[in-house]
C-alpha cells in the first residue's frame, strides 16, 4: 500500500457494532448495492467528472471533492472480504487491493476467483495488491507466526495485517519484533 491516504471499505459484517454506533444494518444484498455505489461515487468524485450521481440508494447533485486528493489518479482503494460473487468482482472492477481472510486452499481459491473476475472485466490481475489478515494470540509462537507469514507470501499476498488477540499488548509487539528481526526487518 502506498504512503498517504487510502480508503479501506467493505459491505459490513458486524451487526452488533453497527447497532452500538447507531447505524442501520440493512440486508446483505442492500449493503453490497450501497458499497458499489459508494465506490462509484468516490471514483467519480476523485476524477474529472463533478456531475450528478443517480444511484438506487444515493443521489448527489454534484460529486465535488475540494480540495482534490494529492494521490493520482486517486487515493488507494482496498475492498475487504472474500465473497466470490460480489466482493471479489468489486475488487476487480474498482479497487487497487483486496483483503482476503484465511489461508491455504481457501485463500488460493479466492485468489483464483479474483483472477477470473479480472479476466471478465479486462483488468490485469497483477496490478491488484493482495493482502490478508491473520490472528495471533498469547499462545502463538514465533515459529507459528513465521509459518503463517511464509504461507501467505507463497500464495501471493504482499501484505499481511496482524490482528493481535492478546491480553498483553506488549507481548504481541515483542513477538512481531522478534519475527521482524529474524527475517531482516520489514
Amino acid at each position: 500500500m502506498p504512503p498517504g491516504v487510502s480508503l479501506g471499505i467493505g459491505a459490513a459484517w458486524f451487526q452488533e457494532e453497527a447497532a452500538g454506533l447507531g447505524f442501520a444494518f440493512p440486508p446483505l444484498g442492500e449493503r453490497f448495492e450501497r458499497l458499489e455505489e459508494t465506490l462509484q461515487i468516490c471514483l467519480q468524485m476523485w476524477g474529472e467528472d463533478e456531475g450528478a450521481f443517480e444511484g438506487r440508494h444515493y443521489r448527489l447533485g454534484r460529486t465535488l471533492n475540494s480540495p482534490a486528493p494529492l494521490s493520482r489518479p486517486h487515493p488507494f482503494v482496498l475492498v475487504g472480504g472474500g465473497g466470490e460473487r460480489k466482493t471479489l468482482r468489486l475488487v476487480a472492477q474498482y479497487a487497487n487491493a483486496c483483503n482476503i481472510f484465511g489461508g491455504g486452499d481457501e485463500a488460493r481459491h479466492k485468489l483464483d476467483v479474483l483472477r477470473s473476475h479480472c479476466e471478465t472485466v479486462g483488468r490485469d490481475y497483477d496490478e491488484i495488491e493482495k493482502t490478508t489478515m491473520i490472528n495471533i494470540d498469547a499462545s502463538t509462537s514465533q515459529g507459528e507466526l513465521l509459518d503463517k507469514l511464509r504461507a501467505g507470501h507463497e500464495l501471493g499476498f504482499t501484505t499481511t495485517y496482524v490482528f493481535a488477540r492478546n491480553p498483553e499488548p506488549l507481548a504481541a509487539i515483542e513477538l512481531l519484533a522478534r519475527v521482524a528481526g529474524e527475517v531482516g526487518g520489514w
